[in-house]
């Protein structure tokens, strides 16, 4: 009778432990699986606010910016002479708002301050102490503490992979017109990188998903023969495309950091050239998308494309 109580006794314990156990790991499971967006502020503002660094030698700065105007349209801010790292220098600076997006153009006439010159875009948060907290927490370095410019506050982070990006904001917020289309910051990682790069940029966008493809054509990155992994993000920052790579890649696969859309990219095309644009990457169709690489005077090069119409 005995032995059969503490029998009864020990299966009731081992129920217990078993069912505490159970809902841990459903606890456990549930938190692994919660959405990063849930944990991080949204910090983005807008893509009209996130803007593409160019780096120009001085004397071809006022040719390149006059042939992204023909090509794309838009309008600038003045040109001004100013300092925009933490230690001195000096640069020639100018705005380039077109309706597919915006470039923040630089003309140094003095050595330029490491790390800048990599950081391939600058985007507006809406406070820099949040933005810098939740940069660490989701996995980036902070490669540049915060310091005020002339008109507000700069930092830049680094993601997974050696992603440089500038966030920024202004004592006196911008306001901008939307964007007609939203461009793409076009970041080639490797495999090794990928998914950690995708996971922290999307917990600090607060960003989505739209597409994680294994086999994407590889005449994307100029090489026909092969397919690789395109992953497609999209977040009030505007769209990220993140193409996983081996690092094998012809000229100039790697080297553009946007990729504008417009309405026709023939036309569009036709008017680069006239503005002494050189088309580096003829024009190709990859799924529901036309596109082609050019270069701008002064060397920025870009990837433009348009949506194919059935």
């Amino acid at each position: 009778m005995r032995l059969r109580r503490a029998l009864s006794m020990i299966s009731f314990t081992i129920l217990l432990v078993a069912g505490g156990v159970s809902a841990a790991l459903c606890q456990q499971s549930a938190e692994t699986t919660a959405p990063a967006t849930s944990l991080t502020p949204e910090v983005a503002v807008g893509p009209q606010y996130d803007s593409t660094h160019v780096y120009i030698a001085p004397e071809d700065f006022d040719r390149f910016v006059s042939s992204v105007l023909a090509t794309l349209g838009g309008t600038t801010s003045k040109k001004v002479v100013t300092h925009v790292t933490p230690t001195p220098s000096s640069t020639f600076s100018q705005l380039i708002l077109t309706p597919v997006g915006t470039m923040s153009v630089f003309g140094f006439t003095t050595p330029v301050p490491y790390p800048y010159g990599v950081e391939r875009t600058g985007y507006l948060v809406t406070d820099m102490g949040t933005a810098i907290r939740a940069a660490r927490q989701t996995g980036a370095d902070i490669l540049v503490t915060p310091f005020n410019d002339p008109i507000g506050q700069d930092a830049v982070i680094q993601w997974p992979g050696g992603v440089n990006m500038q966030i920024y904001t202004h004592f006196t917020p911008p306001s901008y017109k939307a964007l007609e289309t939203v461009p793409e910051n076009r970041v080639y990682v490797s495999a090794d990188r990928a998914d950690s790069f995708a996971k922290g940029f999307l917990a600090f966008s607060r960003g989505k998903t739209v597409s994680d493809d294994a086999q994407a054509p590889g005449i994307e990155i100029g090489r026909p023969q092969t397919t690789y992994r395109r992953i497609r993000i999209e977040s009030t920052f505007g769209k990220l495309t993140v193409l996983v790579t081996d690092g094998q890649l012809p000229y100039p696969y790697g080297r553009e950091v946007t990729g504008y859309e417009v309405a026709n990219l023939a036309d569009t095309l036709t008017k680069a050239k006239g503005a002494g644009v050189t088309v580096l990457v003829a024009p190709y169709q990859a799924g529901q998308r036309e596109a082609a690489i050019v270069q701008f005077p002064g060397g920025y090069i870009a990837e433009i494309h348009s949506q194919v119409k059935n």
